[in-house]
């Protein structure tokens, strides 16, 4: 039995967002807090959670890109649609991404290049996780 789309995206960005706080970056705040608001890694051996809300970690501009380019490719139905060329898009996205805020722009797309294809699944079993950025990423990474 295969998990459902939505939990394959989520631990995707699981991973990505606890990935991406051990790298260095911009929005690291030096403070013991990752940049998207996790706490770091404690003293002493202790377990602590480094992703935090992955909200705060995919809202922004090159995730909002995808949202925009999935409506726009989507947003009238999945039949028809060329997958391959929304693919392509998706990945331009995905590496700007990764060039802001992860290892590099090709690991990122590397770690999210089925995503795209899983949208497309996600937009045929439910067309309304389109209606609203919180509702598409509410598919990518589960509700709060």
């Amino acid at each position: 039995m295969r998990p459902p789309t939505s939990i394959l995206i989520a631990s995707a960005f699981a991973v990505l967002s606890t990935a991406a706080c051990a790298q260095p970056h911009h929005g690291q705040s030096g403070h013991g807090q990752s940049g998207h608001g996790a706490p770091a890694a404690a003293a002493g051996g202790q377990a602590v959670d480094l992703q935090g809300d992955p909200r705060g970690f995919v809202d922004n501009r090159h995730i909002r890109g995808f949202y925009a380019l999935s409506v726009e490719t989507l947003g009238k139905g999945t039949k028809g649609v060329d997958i391959a060329a929304y693919e392509q898009k998706s990945y331009a996205y995905f590496r700007a991404f990764g060039a802001e805020r992860g290892p590099s722009p090709e690991a990122m797309q590397d770690h999210l290049k089925l995503i795209p294809r899983q949208v497309v699944k996600i937009v045929e079993e439910d067309p309304h996780v389109l209606d609203s950025f919180e509702t598409f990423t509410e598919a990518l990474i589960g509700p709060r």
